[in-house]
């Protein structure tokens, strides 16, 4: 029997990094690559801190909690588990639960390739779009969100850039770092959540 030459699909972050996926951290490279087929992966860690201490933005942050984007509570030492589920498209939906003392809290989104760039498609209905620009230092990876778009009832409306995205992942002290912040320029960094976890390959 001949072997097989079928390659192993490539992942959103490939594409988008292209040959700069190789300057990745080894131990990042399997959590940015495509999980075998049949396979998803799945993360747990600790968040050392999550969510607002700005408890203005209560109301705002219970529309997007609703929505799946985001989260209104607020705490230390929060346990979560993220599930990432390769689409066979090369897309990668992504489910992020944390398990605060009185509720769990769920964020969901999708990662695609438009035009050759990374897109987040955010929320349950993933009707909140933003484009990352990437750079790795180091071996870590920064995405930052330079546009956005909000899709609804067919229509994609491109909106004022009412906050910047700014994703970390590193690796670090033996475990994976996420480090998630969001900034305005009237309001400077006003959510963020950000820890360690753990990550491997597990059947659905």
């Amino acid at each position: 029997m001949e072997p097989s030459t079928e390659r192993a699909p490539t992942s959103v972050y490939q594409r988008a990094l292209g040959a700069d996926f190789e300057r990745l951290a080894p131990e990042l490279r399997g959590y940015f690559a495509h999980p075998d087929a049949g396979h998803v992966g799945r993360g747990t860690g600790v968040f050392e801190v999550a969510g607002s201490p700005a408890r203005w933005m209560l109301p705002v942050l219970a529309y997007f909690g609703w929505r799946r984007i985001l989260f209104p509570e607020f705490g230390r030492d929060v346990p979560f588990v993220v599930t990432n589920t390769p689409g066979a498209d090369c897309s990668l939906g992504a489910v992020r639960t944390l398990s605060f003392p009185n509720r769990d809290r769920s964020m969901e989104d999708t990662m695609r390739i438009v035009d050759g760039r990374l897109h987040d498609f955010l929320g349950r209905r993933r009707g909140l779009e933003a484009r990352f620009r990437l750079h790795i230092v180091d071996g870590a990876l920064t995405m930052t969100s330079d546009r956005l778009w909000l899709n609804l009832a067919g229509l994609r409306i491109r909106m004022p850039r009412f906050a910047t995205v700014t994703v970390t992942e590193a690796w670090r002290d033996a475990s994976q770092h996420v480090d998630v912040r969001l900034t305005s320029p009237l309001l400077g960094e006003w959510f963020s959540y950000r820890g360690s976890f753990s990550y491997r390959p597990e059947a659905p």
